[in-house]
């Protein structure tokens, strides 16, 4: 098996648990200001095993960026492709966005401008990270 479908199963395995456990919570929270059930079991039920999955997704899509053979826009465009799509299916699959072409325009923006917004961050970080190392290594030569 690829090494990298290993490293995307593992990652997914490990870290997707995240998502039910934060559903879970979130189910929580509602019921204490709604008392009245508010979500069927089969709605929980879809409700957790989807978010489970997209979480899975997530953690597993972090290997595309590091295939050392693929350069940084394919990477990008993987990663963010399979978070698109497991976000998009798991809010259409729970309905907690309706199945309307303009209710979809406004995710898919907001998913876009929300996605470069923390890869912008995420690569200034790096970059300021690698200064200050490339800049320490330099003073100690």
């Amino acid at each position: 098996m690829n090494k990298y479908l290993k490293s995307f199963l593992l990652r997914g395995l490990i870290f997707g648990g995240f998502g039910p456990i934060i559903l879970g919570i979130i189910y929580f929270c509602i019921s204490i200001f709604h008392h009245e059930i508010i979500f069927g079991g089969t709605e929980i039920l879809l409700g957790i095993i989807s978010v489970y999955i997209m979480a899975f997704v997530h953690a597993g899509a972090s290997i595309f960026n590091q295939i050392e053979e693929w350069g940084l826009n394919k990477s990008i465009a993987f990663h963010f492709g399979t978070l698109y799509l497991a976000y998009s299916l798991c809010y259409l699959i729970n309905s907690w966005i309706p199945f309307d072409i303009k209710v979809f325009g406004i995710f898919t923006a907001i998913f876009i401008g929300v996605y470069f917004v923390i890869w912008t961050i995420v690569y200034l970080c790096v970059r300021n990270a690698s200064k200050k190392l490339n800049a320490k290594l330099k003073a100690n030569i």
